[in-house]
């Protein structure tokens, strides 16, 4: 029988967190953007000017521009521009650009570089259609709400983004000198779901060494904190938020995933982290971190499409913060109990689910996953007894 019990957990061995790449509406954070945007008769035109999140909302137009990798995807971007086939919640206008519109001379050193990231990318589906925005709500609102217009593996890129979407409905604001995408991307098996925000982790983490690796620099040693945050040295630096619906028989899922690059305050970036390791002048790129992702990507999801998720452990439990780590799991008190009961339990790794298995000190095996009224998670889970 399965025993399900509300607790409260600590951590023995905590983790420092701190939300540097973004920031919650619950603190507003207005941001002084060096370089705005704004898109007009096919031609891209910088202006510098102060601009606060109040300011960037009340801007109703998004501007997108559209890039393929080959001249298939070509002609599908020309397809979405003619027929004006991509929408925004909420009526959001949107104005549709080619790449091939766009005056580079008007762009300025810090927008996201297309052609670098096209001659980059050597994937078969994935990342090959780019849509970019220099000034976005939400790079998830496009992918999700364009879903089934656009083509699987379809990327959507933003510099500045102020409606990101988080776990349970929190909305963020990202400022520039963050890697911020969304991806589409399709799958049958519904048990295996909630694993493949695993599968993206480590996408990331593994295109950070391989682009250390060939470019002679020290590794940046960017670590997962289960479910879908990524740190560096206890602090945050990025974070992973995928989404599904269910439709004729397949889930559609939209990955969402922000990096912290650039950006160093109020904690840390990769940037900042490279320079401490190295005196070379090399820079971690957006664009490069981007191609070299979905390069990984597509052959971690091959991979765990056909064989599962447990080849891919050893990698994972490598990368991860959690092996052997001890926490206190606070059980909710009853009645008849003057005290809450407290229990020992260590993480041993995951649950064929996805949640996190630990062992009891006497020898029970159980399953923790979160509560839902968390903002972190190892503030709040559920102990499950497994037989």
């Amino acid at each position: 029988m399965l025993m399900i019990i509300t607790a409260r957990v600590s951590l023995i061995s905590s983790v420092r967190t701190s939300f540097n790449f973004l920031s919650s509406k619950n603190f507003p954070l207005f941001l002084s953007l060096k370089h705005p945007f704004s898109i007009h008769k096919k031609k891209l035109l910088a202006f510098s000017l102060p601009v606060a999140t109040s300011t960037m909302e009340s801007q109703s137009a998004c501007d997108l521009v559209l890039c393929g990798k080959s001249s298939t995807e070509e002609e599908l971007a020309k397809s979405l521009q003619n027929n004006k086939s991509i929408r925004l919640p909420n009526d959001t206008e949107v104005s549709i650009l080619l790449n091939s519109e766009i005056d580079d001379v008007s762009l300025t050193e810090d927008s996201f570089r297309i052609d670098s990231y096209m001659n980059s990318i050597s994937t078969k589906r994935f990342g090959r259609l780019l849509i970019w925005s220099p000034r976005l709500t939400s790079t998830h609102d496009v992918v999700s709400q364009n879903f089934c217009e656009l083509p699987i593996g379809t990327v959507c890129v933003a510099d500045v983004q102020f409606k990101g979407r988080g776990r349970s409905k929190n909305v963020w604001e990202s400022p520039r000198g963050c890697l911020l995408f969304s991806f589409t991307l399709q799958m049958e098996d519904g048990r295996v779901v909630p694993l493949v925000q695993y599968v993206v982790s480590l996408a990331i983490t593994e295109a950070i060494k391989d682009i250390c690796d060939k470019n002679g620099v020290p590794h940046v040693d960017v670590r997962i904190k289960w479910p879908n945050d990524l740190y560096i040295d206890g602090l945050k630096v990025g974070g992973i938020l995928c989404t599904s619906t269910y439709k004729s028989k397949k889930f559609n899922v939209s990955a969402g995933i922000g990096l912290n690059v650039d950006n160093e305050k109020p904690t840390t970036c990769l940037n900042a982290v490279l320079r401490k390791l190295t005196s070379a002048s090399y820079k971690l790129q957006r664009e490069d971190i981007l191609a070299t992702f979905f390069n990984k990507f597509e052959c971690l999801f091959d991979n765990f499409i056909d064989q599962g998720f447990q080849p891919l452990e050893e990698l994972y439990y490598k990368t991860w913060l959690h092996s052997g780590q001890r926490v206190i799991v606070q059980q909710e008190k009853n009645d008849d109990q003057d005290q809450p009961v407290e229990n020992l339990v260590t993480i041993q790794g995951l649950t064929s689910s996805g949640y996190l298995l630990a062992i009891s000190e006497d020898g029970q095996m159980c399953e923790l996953h979160p509560d839902g009224n968390s903002f972190d998670f190892f503030k709040g889970l559920i102990k499950r007894k497994l037989s």
